[in-house]
């Protein structure tokens, strides 16, 4: 089956860690990149920006001062106009290993600095990596955890409806496993497990932190792997049933339809 495009860390970085200048990059010419996803993270960082970002299938206006921060195997398209600046970062877990702190950023996708502080670390990491200097790649995990904890800090805008930070965390640890196992495990009971929950409390997380079901949220990751690659290959719609674990592609098809109001075929023909 065809799949989703992924792009890797290119070989020669030793550190799995790679930052550029967009400026640079685009040689004054617009960059446009088709739908695809990576496996690694990913921040694309605007000083000044325009253009259109579309993260699982989300629209996003670029504008400046605005970071955007992408988890392994999310897929985006983007277009940016000339004459934007700032960075893109890429890292692997091997480079930069808190998982707790990067569930925690990763559960919001788009970050406006206005103060400009997470976009002065960048320069600071992007200066390390060009001049290369005595014990740099320590200095850049130092400064890409300050970055990290600069967006923990963005995103945790105190509202009325904060969740308890061990709901949040166990709401973070859920939909990582989505992520890796929504392919082979579609019963809520089977990720209560894997977090040692009962059923009852893994619905209280989802209830309190989304305002919905355990139920709900897998039926959601379900029809957005659906619709990626629905939108990002040419794979029939049987091979799709099948690499998401459905053995019955009639059963996949009426499930798409209740979830979404159209057939797979139909949201592919609407949306291409």
């Amino acid at each position: 089956m065809e799949k989703i495009p992924v792009r890797n860390i290119r070989r020669g970085h030793p550190l799995d860690f790679g930052i550029q200048d967009i400026r640079e990059n685009m040689a004054d010419k617009d960059m446009v990149q088709e739908l695809h996803r990576h496996n690694f993270f990913y921040v694309l960082a605007l000083e000044k920006g325009a253009g259109e970002h579309e993260i699982d299938f989300t629209p996003y206006q670029l504008q400046d001062r605005t970071i955007f921060f992408l988890r392994p195997g999310q897929v985006h398209q983007l277009r940016i106009k000339a004459g934007s600046t700032g960075w893109m970062m890429q890292f692997t877990t091997g480079f930069y290993h808190n998982a707790q702190l990067l569930r925690k950023i990763g559960a919001a996708n788009v970050y406006a600095d206005r103060e400009g502080k997470a976009l002065h670390l960048l320069d600071t990491i992007f200066r390390e990596y060009q001049q290369q200097q005595d014990q740099y790649r320590e200095a850049i995990k130092s400064y890409l955890h300050v970055f990290l904890i600069t967006l923990l800090r963005l995103q945790q805008q105190p509202t009325k409806n904060n969740a308890h930070t061990y709901t949040q965390e166990r709401l973070e640890a859920l939909l990582e496993l989505l992520e890796t196992h929504i392919h082979t495990h579609k019963r809520p009971s089977q990720y209560a497990a894997m977090l040692h929950l009962s059923l009852y409390q893994l619905n209280a997380v989802t209830r309190e932190t989304l305002g919905k079901t355990a139920s709900a949220l897998i039926n959601e990751q379900i029809v957005l792997e659906a619709k990626r690659n629905l939108l990002a290959t040419t794979a029939q719609v049987s091979q799709i049933a099948e690499q998401l674990g459905y053995e019955d592609v009639s059963y996949f098809i009426r499930f798409f339809k209740k979830q979404t109001g159209y057939t797979p075929e139909v949201f592919r023909n609407n949306n291409s």
